[in-house]
């Protein structure tokens, strides 16, 4: 028998947000229809809404392109953020010294599937 498939996944990688700051963002679309999901990043003013709004709608494109998904029926199943590797850096400060600087980048991963009828 073959099994359907009824979920897509988008995945970015290595993007240059804290993965603090993002999951904050995240967590407002957890769980939502993908176009309510849609509104909700846009009018939301944190950085990380239009990154996190980019690998939405390429999971919504994954699943209609590639598994012939309705994205009327589409919501968010799945959506997490981990870290990924952090840049270190050194700032110059007084006499010398120097302090480390941490630039933190995140894995945004998104996953839609189709509402059961």
């Amino acid at each position: 028998m073959a099994e359907t498939i009824t979920s897509a996944t988008a995945t970015a990688k290595t993007v240059r947000i804290a993965a603090r700051k993002a999951r904050l963002v995240i967590d407002l679309i957890r769980g939502r229809q993908a176009d309510e999901a849609l509104a909700i990043l846009e009018f939301t003013p944190r950085a990380g809404s239009p990154i996190i709004t980019k690998v939405l709608k390429s999971a919504i494109a994954n699943a209609e392109n590639n598994f012939d998904l309705d994205a009327q029926n589409l919501y968010v199943k799945d959506a997490y953020v981990n870290e990924g590797p952090t840049l270190k850096r050194f700032r110059p400060r007084a006499k010398g010294s120097a302090s480390p600087i941490n630039k933190r980048t995140s894995h945004i991963t998104v996953t839609v599937a189709e509402k059961e009828a």
